[in-house]
């Protein structure tokens, strides 16, 4: 079996790391219990393994046997019982119950965001929820899934995955009004049997209001139950004016960090890394173009996928000139970074107005009906609550801006033009 094992692992290891890390280790393997049971050489060793090898280790392991088997460690060296030290196990599942992919191994770090991640890990630790809850805050394509998943997947090699609850605002909120008929007390009774709540895009319970006291509800529970709760969002929560108070105080009582958006040097890590994982053919100067042009993530995947597929099925060999037929044929378009003020400038150019008449206090009808049409849309497409949007609008009182969206909500319903116009305006927002 161990020689096996090594066959696989040489697809993703040199035969020097192979030499380092694997060779040292006692294997006993039982298929009728699926188990495998890995031996140490001395305690140094395993502690060691535990902090740099462990997680690739298992995720390859994961690949070579299948869902369902445990692994047990055990350090039982001779020197060590010499030195009176005492031998110890440790016994964990192998599965990833949401995503093979979600490790802290392949998560890319460097000092920028060495404490969001070495909190996240004390986190999937367990040691009596001393962050609780944890947020993480960072922009689209971060990594906030990602590490949330990661968390998720390390907290279930020691506890049954049924009792982690991972979803999206969006989902949970589909828990309450789908699942359970909009039941709350169903609904609530069945959250609040899960030992772990993960919520990822904690910042759309902006476009769910009556949710925040059922929240609070859930909070209380988990928190006085010392039950981990970890959110996901794209902002810090303190700036978050749509939250209710009592929620938002409660939020601050755990530790949150803020992911940075992902580097050159970090770009150039992952793709590195899945060139590797792929076994693509790229070129150091094809990688650095990658890194340069998509600086999200995502595209980055979609990309790399496309490269992938191109070999698979069409060119086993990629010339340059298909990598750049690719790449011509490939746009990155951002969709997480639309803000009210180019909400602002698109109205002001349809309008033909200067951006600061929209902000400011004159009546003209031209300019007023600019204002309202801004203010509706900026409600419509960034969910921003009356309050927020005053501000944004250079101080306004909530009931002008309820005024103004109210009015152009009633005035689109009967006039065919207001609606397309509104409809044109939307889309150049988008692409803008």
């Amino acid at each position: 079996m161990k020689q096996s094992l090594r066959q696989h692992l040489i697809q993703t290891c040199t035969e020097e790391e192979l030499n380092r890390w694997f060779d040292p280790l006692h294997f006993v393997y039982t298929e009728e219990n699926k188990r495998i049971t890995v031996g140490f050489p001395h305690a140094f060793f395993a502690k060691w393994f535990e902090n740099e090898i462990q997680d690739k280790f298992e995720a390859q392991l994961n690949m070579f046997l299948g869902n369902g088997y445990l692994v047990s460690y055990q350090n039982n060296g001779s020197s060590d019982r010499t030195m009176g030290v005492q031998p110890s196990e440790v016994i964990k599942r192998i599965d990833f119950p949401f995503g093979q992919e979600f490790t802290f191994e392949t998560f890319l770090i460097n000092k920028k965001n060495y404490f969001p991640i070495a909190s996240a890990k004390e986190v999937a630790k367990q040691s009596g929820s001393l962050f609780n809850p944890f947020i993480i805050c960072g922009p689209g394509g971060s990594g906030k899934t990602h590490l949330l998943k990661s968390v998720g997947n390390e907290i279930s090699k020691k506890n049954d995955y049924s009792t982690i609850f991972m979803g999206s605002m969006d989902e949970l909120n589909s828990l309450y009004t789908i699942r359970f008929k909009g039941d709350p007390f169903k609904a609530r009774n069945h959250l609040l049997e899960y030992d772990f709540l993960f919520i990822d895009d904690f910042h759309k319970i902006r476009e769910y209001p009556h949710f925040q006291q059922e929240l609070i509800n859930i909070f209380n529970h988990f928190y006085d139950n010392k039950k981990q709760m970890m959110f996901a969002c794209r902002d810090k929560v303190t700036t978050y004016d749509f939250l209710d108070s009592s929620l938002q105080s409660r939020l601050g009582w755990g530790l949150i960090v803020t992911l940075k958006e992902p580097d050159l040097e970090i770009r150039v890590g992952y793709i590195q890394h899945q060139v590797r994982m792929k076994q693509l053919s790229l070129s150091k100067e094809q990688i650095l173009t990658l890194a340069q042009r998509f600086s999200d993530f995502r595209y980055l995947q979609g990309i790399l996928l496309k490269l992938f597929a191109y070999k698979e099925l069409v060119k086993k060999d990629l010339t340059q000139k298909d990598f750049d037929h690719i790449l011509a044929n490939t746009e990155e378009k951002a969709t997480d970074d639309l803000t009210a003020k180019k909400i602002m400038l698109v109205v002001s150019e349809h309008f033909n107005i200067h951006i600061k008449d929209l902000v400011g206090t004159k009546r003209h009808q031209h300019i007023a009906q600019a204002r309202q049409v801004a203010m509706y849309l900026c409600r419509q497409m960034l969910s921003f609550s009356y309050p927020s949007l005053g501000r944004s609008f250079g101080g306004k009182d909530h009931s002008t801006v309820l005024y103004s969206v109210k009015k152009i909500e009633q005035l689109q319903e009967d006039d065919f033009e207001l609606k397309q116009l509104l409809k044109t305006l939307k889309n150049k927002c988008r692409m803008s």
